[in-house]
């Protein structure tokens, strides 16, 4: 049980997990979103030829010409498992009745590739978007990451190296398109992998292993994070704030067992330090975990896409 409560944790599910009874229906952000009724969608459309994972499913509102404002969606799982259609997609579907498109994404995962592939699959998925724009009724101008955990931190990550050149594929026939974003929702996503178990030891919560060479964090570099602090903070969206970066929105539980709260709690202030107050919203949820239902809840939305609204409408 431990494990499977573990492996839930990093999928950000851990409390539908523990709040409901082995075998009993999971639903919500555990069970696959229902998209048989989206009428307007291009699934599978691939964004570059590398890997079978460059690949993402664009959805429309049900009505409307567009273009619509656009949330790109990318799905967390530890950076080595999770799919762009699996359960995480469903508070970012949510938008569609709002006058959203969604495009979710996948990424090739450190199974496959290791950093820099994660951030630079993101980037050409997003220039792929503004390339194409006109022919899915998408707006160029006004597009917003959204993820939680490993998704969370590349949705930063998109956010802070939005107008750099250093994670660019010179193989991209798009590479003239702008990368940039117009707003950030990063939800628990970790963003100082070599600190992480020493908040935990401060903290007492959450178990600190993150430093393991098998970790999911030394997976992703490709080496123990902490004989490799160059590349950890090469790998840092806070390595890149700028007074360019966009808006944030950021959340994260206060028992998150996975990632330290004190990662979004850095992260923030970094970012107010730059962008100012008013550009960076950062909210705690008192006993939420790495994810689970006060995340989804329709009053926790409301305030993701008030945000959103305010950037993007």
């Amino acid at each position: 049980m431990r494990n499977l409560v573990r492996l839930a944790c990093l999928m950000g599910w851990a409390g539908v997990l523990l709040a409901q009874p082995p075998g009993m229906p999971r639903g919500g952000p555990m069970g696959k979103p229902n998209t048989q009724s989206i009428s307007r969608k291009w699934l599978n459309v691939p964004y570059a030829a590398q890997s079978p994972a460059q690949q993402l499913d664009i959805y429309l509102p049900e009505t409307g010409a567009g273009p619509f404002p656009v949330i790109v969606a990318i799905h967390g799982g530890a950076f080595k498992m999770g799919d762009k259609a699996d359960g995480q997609l469903t508070p970012m579907l949510e938008g569609l009745k709002r006058g959203y498109a969604v495009v979710s994404i996948n990424y090739r995962l450190s199974g496959e590739a290791i950093f820099p592939a994660q951030i630079q699959d993101v980037k050409r998925a997003i220039r792929f978007v503004r390339a194409n724009a006109r022919t899915y009724k998408l707006n160029p101008n006004k597009l917003a990451t959204w993820g939680g955990s490993a998704g969370g931190h590349l949705a930063a990550m998109a956010g802070t190296t939005g107008t750099l050149t250093d994670f660019d594929d010179p193989s991209d026939p798009n590479v003239g398109q702008p990368a940039r974003v117009q707003a950030v929702v990063d939800w628990f996503g970790p963003i100082q992998f070599d600190q992480m178990d020493a908040q935990f030891r401060a903290s007492g919560k959450g178990r600190p292993d993150h430093d393991a060479a098998n970790s999911p964090e030394s997976a992703l570099i490709g080496k123990p994070i902490q004989e490799a602090h160059d590349l950890v903070k090469r790998a840092s969206p806070a390595t890149y704030i700028s007074p360019a970066s966009p808006p944030f929105f950021i959340e994260h539980g206060t028992e998150d067992p996975l990632v330290p709260t004190e990662q979004s709690k850095l992260l923030a202030a970094a970012l107010q330090d730059v962008l100012g107050p008013a550009s960076v919203s950062l909210t705690l949820l008192e006993g939420a975990g790495h994810g689970g239902p006060q995340f989804n809840t329709p009053e926790n939305l409301a305030k993701v896409f008030a945000f959103l609204d305010k950037h993007l409408k």
